[in-house]
């Protein structure tokens, strides 16, 4: 059986496919986005991985864990807020540098 706070947590895992010659500005747009996340109530922790070895397709991972749903989607708009503020269209920059995206919330199992 998983604790009630593991229940309740949603985690969003972004993987991505992204060329190495694109690696360094999208890094740096993930950077500021997570900057953002880190500051939202519920937010409970991040990490970004980078692929070092294995055949699979993506090589950029990030995960987020929030302590619920209601956060998540609190952090989904503040960071569509920030994005609008600076003028960052992500399809349009993900089209631009030719990366790839599969995004998902996931919950805990039992």
């Amino acid at each position: 059986m998983i604790p009630d706070r593991a229940a309740a947590a949603r985690y969003r895992v972004d993987k991505f496919v992204v060329p190495r010659a694109a690696m360094a500005d999208f890094a740096d747009a993930v950077r500021r986005t997570h900057e953002v996340l880190r500051r939202q109530p519920g937010f409970v922790r991040d990490v970004v991985l980078e692929q070092v070895s294995g055949p699979g397709a993506f090589n950029v991972v990030t995960f987020v864990e929030w302590d619920g749903e209601d956060a998540l989607a609190a952090a989904v708009e503040a960071v569509r807020r920030f994005h609008q503020s600076v003028g960052f269209d992500g399809r349009a920059f993900a089209e631009r540098l030719g990366v790839r995206g599969d995004i998902g919330i996931y919950r805990a199992r039992a």
